[in-house]
Order: structure tokens, then C-alpha cells, then sequence
């Protein structure tokens, strides 16, 4: 299964209950459906990293329940998206913080042979049976949702002032 070489995140404390998804000191990061939109990246991080066409086979970027971005399940499909590369711990720690709940970060095999960690769905996920279309969410959602990344930036620097 392409869930190979998955490394569970460790507790950030005892008595949090909340796993570290970082501890496991990714490099690469593989975007397959918002985060793969330059505006998106920007408004969050400030920058598009270095990227480079990637694919995962075993894969499937499968629709959500009442959301307009994706999540990434095993399936019989190939993912497609980018390899994100040069992140800094800061942009990982924003990257992190963005990302769902239903989301775990997964190392996962690329078809060229290299490697990436992706934020998969954990498997207590509801997904939806239908793939998602990277092109309808650039046509019907994407500058609604640029706001809503920037609207999120926002009150995640202020809290980071604030704490």
C-alpha cells in the first residue's frame, strides 16, 4: 500500500492529546489541490517555493463533504500536483497550522522515484466518491477561497502576536 514509510507524528505533550505532525522534520511537500495554486501559497507564506510537476500513483485526490478543497486517499489513481521544495521551518509551521484536522502528514512514494509528505486524509475521514477537479475549483472558488487564506493569515499572526 503507498502508505509505506509513513511515520506517525509524535505527541507534542502528555497531556495535549495532539500529534506533532512536524516532528517528523519533513522535507519535500507534495500539494495536490489548493495548495498547488500559486495564489493560495502566496497569501499564506508570502512566496510559491521552488516546485517541480509531481504524481503519485496508488493515490486519489478525492472530493470532501462540504468543502471546496480536496483530500488525498489511497486508491487506484494517480495524484498529481507539485513538489514544493526550500520551505522554511516558519512556512512549514503556517503550512501545519492551515492544514484540516482530517488531514495527517504521510510520506508518500512519487512515481520518478522520489519522495514527499503530503497531508492525506487520516482514516476517519469522509470522503466523497467523486475525484476532485482542480479546474473547478480555479473557476468556481479559488478567489473566494485566496481571501479566506488571507482572512486565516491574518488571525494567525495576531494570535501569534498575542501568545
Amino acid at each position: 500500500m503507498p502508505r509505506t514509510g509513513n511515520h506517525s507524528p509524535q505527541p507534542t505533550s502528555p497531556n495535549s492529546g495532539q500529534r506533532d505532525r512536524l516532528s517528523v522534520a519533513p522535507e519535500a511537500l507534495f500539494v495536490y489541490g489548493s495548495l498547488q495554486f500559486p495564489d493560495v501559497l502566496f497569501a499564506l507564506i508570502d512566496r510559491v517555493p521552488d516546485h517541480e510537476p509531481a504524481a503519485a500513483k496508488g493515490w486519489r485526490v478525492a472530493t470532501l463533504p462540504e468543502r471546496v478543497y480536496p483530500g488525498l486517499v489511497s486508491g487506484e489513481a494517480t495524484a498529481r500536483g507539485f513538489l514544493l521544495t526550500g520551505l522554511a521551518p516558519e512556512e512549514w509551521r503556517v503550512l501545519d497550522a492551515f492544514e484540516d484536522p482530517v488531514y495527517e502528514l504521510t510520506r508518500i512514494d512519487l512515481i520518478d522515484g522520489r519522495h514527499g509528505w503530503a497531508y492525506a486524509c487520516n482514516p476517519d475521514a469522509e470522503v466523497g466518491a467523486d475525484d476532485w477537479s482542480a479546474e473547478e475549483f480555479e473557476t468556481r472558488h479559488l478567489p473566494a477561497y485566496v481571501e479566506r487564506c488571507a482572512a486565516w493569515r491574518r488571525r494567525y499572526e495576531n494570535q501569534a502576536e498575542a501568545g
